[in-house]
């Protein structure tokens, strides 16, 4: 329902623009892919979270960054790392991961197997950077990467949906509506379409780099709104994120 409602907000949008979402060009094929590898990267998240706790999938799906750079290494030489670079990358992820271990807690039974669908999700994820940097993908405006991943994975998440227990229909609740129009039009319409704006322009592995600051930025939401503590351990988890994002995104000496 989210990519499918996404999908009609950025047509809208590309239409108003004048952006041709289906042309006839070496972007299809392509395209075609990330929609799939979009949409696998959904299932294997959900199903994940479904045998390990959040907290947890926070972090092993938060890998993505390091498959990004091990996949610009391979195939985007112009955009390898520097070690300086690579350690950066790693302390990053070392703050991250610290700023959530509060909430991770001992795995459950059947974490294990959780835990690596959500590695899976990330690679997923990594996989379809990749595909953009390394085909006409990258010559396409935003609006056409994402309105691909998002009508051409509706199919997959649609095939998938069983898997997770019996379909019901929406509960029409205020607060259900209101939860998915904020993912249809922030979360997609915007944050998604600027994501992808800023991966046709910048290197790959710093700008996923960034993307360690989203778990903190959960962690400080909790503190606004639900009232929970903000303790030393977040202070310090956001001065290694900052630190590392620091030394991935300066130029090697």
């Amino acid at each position: 329902m989210r990519s499918a409602g996404a999908a009609v907000l950025i047509a809208t949008w590309a239409r108003l623009r004048g952006v041709a979402l289906l042309p006839r060009d070496d972007t299809i094929l392509p395209g075609m892919l990330c929609g799939l590898l979009f949409g696998l990267e959904f299932v294997a998240l959900y199903w994940g979270l479904d045998h390990t706790t959040a907290a947890r999938g926070v972090v092993f799906f938060y890998t993505m960054p390091f498959f990004v750079a091990l996949g610009a290494a391979i195939w985007l030489p112009y955009e390898r790392l520097a070690p300086s670079q690579l350690a950066g990358l790693a302390g990053a992820f070392a703050g991250m991961a610290f700023g959530v271990a509060d909430s991770m807690g001992a795995p459950e039974p059947g974490a294990l197997g959780g835990d690596l669908l959500c590695v899976l999700a990330a690679a997923l994820w990594a996989a379809t950077t990749l595909v953009i940097k390394t085909t006409a993908l990258v010559r396409a405006p935003a609006e056409r990467l994402l309105f691909y991943q998002l009508a051409f994975s509706v199919p997959v998440l649609a095939a998938a949906a069983p898997m997770f227990g019996p379909l019901r229909i929406l509960d029409p609740a205020p607060v259900v509506l209101g939860a998915l129009a904020f993912q249809i039009v922030v979360v997609v319409g915007i944050t998604y379409l600027t994501w992808f704006w800023l991966i046709r322009i910048y290197p790959a592995a710093p700008l996923a780099s960034f993307t360690f600051l989203t778990p903190l930025f959960g962690v400080g939401a909790g503190a606004l709104v639900l009232a929970e503590p903000v303790t030393p351990a977040l202070a310090l988890a956001l001065a290694l994120v900052a630190g590392g994002i620091y030394l991935v995104n300066r130029p090697p000496r």
